[in-house]
C-alpha cells in the first residue's frame, strides 16, 4: 500500500507560497507558505500536519489495542502537541495527551500500559526519531 501527496512551491523562502494535496483530497491546494509555518497564517504547515497525523494515528492504535485486549472503547481525543526548535530548525519532542472515558472492567493502570503500548506501536511513532511523551486523563 502507497500513499501520496503533493507540494507545490513558487518564490522565496518569506515571500512564495505553496499548495500540499493529498490522495484522498482531503488537502486539495491547500496553501502554506512561511507565515503559516512559522508565524501566524492561514493555511498549514509541515509541523502540523505530523502532529495531526501522529495524532490520529496513535488514537486508533490506542482503540485497536484496547479491542484487542477485549474491551469495548469509548470516546478517545488525543492532543499532539510538537516542539520545533527555531534556532536548530529541529522537531525535538512530540507531547501526546490523551483523553479517555472509563471503560467498564478496565483499571487506570491497565489503560494506561495499553496506551504506551499504542505509543511504542503507531506507525507513526516509529517514524518519528525524537522523544515522544503520553500523559494520560482518564475519567
Amino acid at each position: 500500500m502507497k500513499r501520496t501527496a503533493n507540494a507545490h512551491w513558487n518564490g522565496t523562502l518569506q515571500d512564495g507560497k505553496g499548495e500540499i494535496t493529498t490522495q484522498s483530497t482531503v488537502l486539495n491546494k491547500t496553501q502554506y507558505s512561511f507565515k503559516t509555518r512559522f508565524a501566524e497564517g492561514v493555511g498549514t504547515n509541515p509541523e502540523e500536519l505530523i502532529a495531526a497525523a501522529h495524532a490520529g494515528c496513535f488514537t486508533m492504535a490506542v482503540g485497536a489495542a484496547l479491542t484487542q485486549a477485549g474491551y469495548i472503547p469509548g470516546d478517545l481525543t488525543t492532543d499532539a502537541i510538537l516542539d520545533l526548535d527555531m534556532q536548530a530548525l529541529s522537531i525535538t519532542a512530540i507531547a501526546l495527551n490523551l483523553k479517555a472515558t472509563v471503560i467498564e472492567g478496565l483499571s487506570e493502570q491497565q489503560f494506561k500500559e495499553i496506551a504506551e503500548g499504542a505509543k511504542a506501536n503507531c506507525i507513526i511513532s516509529k517514524a518519528l526519531n525524537v522523544p515522544i511523551s503520553l500523559d494520560v486523563i482518564y475519567a
